[in-house]
Formats: C-alpha cells, structure tokens, sequence
C-alpha cells in the first residue's frame, strides 16, 4: 500500500551513508556545547570548536592520540569519558567526589569536579557528562563527552556554604556542619564496615580566662586552639568543629581507638606549647585542654548517639580526673 503524503512529509530523508556521516561530524563540531569523542581505544576522534574554547586546547593537538587529559589537569589522569570507556565504576567514586548513580552506565554517566586547565592557567569547574555508543552487536565503538562550566555557580554555592556551615570565630566547622558531616561519616562506616571515632575537646578553666583577661581575648585564645586542631588534621575526611562555646569536635573516619587517643594527644601538647599565659589555672599556669576519644564500627544495633555520650563521658572523667589529659571512652 503505498504510503501518503502526510507519512512521507513525516519521515526525515534518509541520507546516504557517507554524507550521513560527514552531516553528523560536521554536526557534533559546530555545537555550542564543549564535546569530545573518544574511540574504543580511547583516542580522540572528535574535539569541537566550543571544546577549544572552553579549554585553549586546540583540535589538532589531541585528535587521534589520548593526550586529551593535557587539557584538563596537569598529571595524567583519565577523563571520565575513559571511566566510561573501560567501565570503571571504582575509579569513578575515587576521582569524582559529585556523580551520578551509576547502576546503568550504559545510559551514561554524569559528574562534576575542578579541573586545573593548565593552557587557560586557571581551574574551572566542569560538570561532565559521558556516554557510550554501541553498534548492533554491543560492541562499544566510541563514548561522547561533553561539558559545562559551573564555576561561577560552584563558586557562590561554596560561599554560601561557607557562611551557613562555618564558624566565623575559629574558622572551623559549626555545629550545623558538625551534624551533617558526623551522621555522613556514622552512615559511610556502616556501609565500608570500618571504625568511626570522636574527639571532644574542651579548654580548661575558660570561664576564668575570660573573667581574668575578657572576651576579646577569650576569642582570641579560641582561634589559636583552633587552629591548631586544623593544623593537626591531614586526611581530607577529618572534620574538625567548634561544638560549641569552649567545647571542639574532631571526626576521624577510618580510625581506631589507638589512632584517636594520639591525635587527641597531640592536641593536647601542642595547645600546651602554645604557652598562653592563664592565670587562672591552678597548674601550669597556662591555657590547656581536655579531651575525651570513643571509637565504634556502626551497626544495626548501634546508635550515633552512642558515639557522642561514650566521647561526652570521657571528656567528663578528663576534666574532673585532673584535667589537661586524654581519656579513652
């Protein structure tokens, strides 16, 4: 039955296969959206015009080798467009600290992360997306990437942040952070099966250091506390936050007890080093603090605030055992 008018004006003409191909090339060149494409051995087959905008990487340098991560940072590493390309969903959670889930790769993969630009000399924030093409017998033959710059969105949402999770005193955590980042941290170990610990820390006899040498002194002494907790702090999973008035916090995911009583120490010397002069204390005559440590592997049984109390009770028996000590709950 031969077709109408209407199904024929309907249908897009076909397009012979060579010109099919030249039209989608020329296509995927002149987007305004930043795209590269990768073969199945992960070298560049196409790197469009918006592509060296965004990047100051021009085509002719990368098309046709895998020295297209030259444009985004300045150590070889692999684009997410090579994570999609080899399947590497581990390498994905590693590298990428935003992404999307990734239970169905093949419908593609979405992520985001600052990218150090080294032609540009400047980083940006990318948001990137990667996506695998299939021929009809699943075989992969390319994986497209394409990007957006979010940097000046990722910038006033850092501020923001900042001003919402930030102790303006210390420059540490408050206490909203502390929160999120704890019940985070409690639900990460559950998964991972790894030990999460806590330190509280409290400045001793602080009451009497503002009554001897008053308030803008007091904060004075506070920020030095606490920028020695941030000094001790190396891993980027530590957390350390103002709790509150005097009091500290540090999360410690992935440590032990043994690992959270010496860190504890070791803030407990250093504030001592500091020698801040404290007249009010009995002992040494100097600002120092207390600190009580608990350590546990979440289960179901378990509760977070199981966590808090242990850490709580031993920073208790710290400061009225004498106080300037450590206590492991």
């Amino acid at each position: 039955m031969p077709k109408s008018v209407a199904d024929s004006a309907a249908m897009p003409p076909a397009l012979p296969e060579k010109n099919g191909k030249t039209f989608a090339i020329n296509l995927m060149e002149h987007l305004v959206v930043p795209t590269f494409v990768l073969d199945a051995e992960r070298r560049v087959l196409i790197w469009n015009r918006a592509c060296e905008r965004l990047t100051g990487v021009s085509h002719r340098e990368v098309i046709g080798t895998s020295e297209h991560w030259r444009a985004f940072y300045d150590a070889p590493r692999p684009c997410l467009a090579d994570l999609v390309a080899t399947d590497n969903q581990e390498a994905i959670d590693s590298l990428y600290t935003v992404h999307a889930d990734t239970t169905e790769p093949s419908f593609g993969v979405h992520a985001e992360n600052w990218c150090v630009m080294p032609r540009l000399g400047h980083r940006l924030y990318l948001a990137v997306d990667a996506g695998p093409i299939f021929d009809e017998a699943g075989k992969l033959i390319a994986v497209v990437e394409t990007l957006r710059d979010m940097t000046d969105k990722k910038n006033v949402e850092d501020a923001l942040y900042k001003l919402a999770n930030q102790d303006f005193l210390t420059g540490l955590g408050n206490r909203h952070a502390f929160d999120d980042a704890l019940e985070k941290e409690w639900r990460r170990a559950f998964r991972q099966e790894t030990p999460l610990s806590l330190i509280m820390l409290d400045v001793d006899f602080f009451k009497a250091y503002n009554d001897t040498y008053g308030h803008l002194t007091g904060d004075n002494c506070l920020k030095a506390v606490g920028q020695v907790i941030a000094a001790c702090l190396h891993r980027a999973g530590d957390v350390g936050a103002r709790y509150g008035g005097e009091e500290f916090a540090v999360i410690l995911p992935m440590t032990d007890a043994e690992g959270a009583a010496a860190l504890a120490e070791q803030i407990r010397t250093e504030v001592q080093e500091l020698a801040i002069s404290h007249t009010g204390s009995p002992d040494i005559g100097v600002v120092t603090i207390s600190a009580g440590t608990a350590t546990l592997f979440p289960t179901n049984e378990s509760k977070l605030e199981s966590l808090i109390a242990t850490a709580d009770a031993a920073l208790y028996q710290a400061k009225h055992g004498g106080r300037n000590r450590v206590v492991a709950g």
